[in-house]
């Protein structure tokens, strides 16, 4: 190791010590369940008390304040990115500091987090999905389930809009369009590119790898939007649904993506003329109407 290599290692633990002191002191006992006690000098925790919450010694928590102690393990990182309530953003920062870098993600993530199911439960004039990298439905609210169908009847295999769309049973040689979107096609390329992308993200997990092998075996038409290798995609703005009971809706198609977790939440809005519909599809829910009780 020659001497700017040296004296980068050097920056990169001052960098270390100051962001565990920063955040350290960020933290108030009741954050972490503890009293406050008297004659608190500093604010924020103190070291034992960070070191009693990751586990490890308060000499070497104190060290690592310090910038004298050696390069902490992942494991132990792990226990001080907990104990200090640090965010994913802080999280993966903590390790490259360390010279650690944190840990890709193997497959796609399907957990939600409990603010955007939230998000989706305020919106009671819209309806609103999460999707997953690989197109599966993991969250929605009462109107998508009304809009669309309702997912909770469903297994998780069938909650996927991808295998829906390009294995779904032909009628006279044709594809059927999923809800009847009137841009099937569109939608179909899209999915295509974002999997392409999505496996080219997560290689070696096995979900993603056996979804990509059933569509390709399955389905001529993705087998032929997957060799084109396209990954670009252009928003679609608004889309009609062909709904059983209330008829054509058409609405404006907005997505949020939440980078972190590789997912994207789709909301629909009415557009005008379709008011109406929404409306009613908020009043009769996922009821049937056109099945006698």
């Amino acid at each position: 190791m020659n001497r700017q290599e040296r004296e980068q290692g050097r920056d990169r633990e001052r960098d270390l010590a100051d962001f565990l002191r920063n955040r350290r002191e960020r933290i108030t006992p009741a954050d972490v369940g503890l009293p406050a006690g008297p004659r608190r000098r500093t604010p924020g925790l103190r070291r034992e008390e960070v070191a009693q919450l990751a586990y490890i010694s308060t000499e070497y928590y104190t060290r690592l304040e310090q910038a004298r102690a050696p390069h902490p393990s992942r494991e132990v990182l792990a226990q001080l990115a907990r104990a200090l309530r640090l965010s994913d953003p802080e999280r993966d920062h903590l390790h490259h500091l360390a010279g650690v870098p944190p840990t890709l993600p193997q497959g796609p993530s399907r957990e939600v987090r409990p603010s955007i199911v939230q998000l989706l439960d305020r919106l009671p004039e819209a309806a609103a999905v999460v999707l997953s990298a690989t197109y599966e439905v993991i969250a929605w609210n009462g109107l998508a389930a009304a809009l669309m169908e309702d997912f909770s009847l469903l297994p998780r295999h069938a909650r996927n809009l991808a295998r829906r769309t390009f294995l779904a049973p032909r009628e006279s040689g044709m594809r059927c369009s999923l809800y009847g979107v009137s841009d099937a096609e569109e939608f179909s390329r899209t999915m295509a590119q974002h999997l392409r992308a999505t496996a080219a993200r997560y290689p070696e997990d096995p979900e993603v790898r056996s979804l990509v092998a059933e569509l390709r075996a399955g389905s001529p038409e993705f087998a032929t939007l997957w060799a084109t290798h396209e990954v670009a995609t252009r928003p679609t703005l608004c889309k009609t649904f062909q709904h059983p009971t209330v008829g054509l809706v058409t609405v404006h198609c907005d997505v949020l993506d939440i980078t972190d977790r590789d997912q994207r939440v789709f909301i629909y809005t009415a557009a005008p003329g379709s008011e109406e519909a929404m409306r009613l599809l908020s009043v009769i829910g996922t009821q049937r109407m056109d099945v006698p009780g």
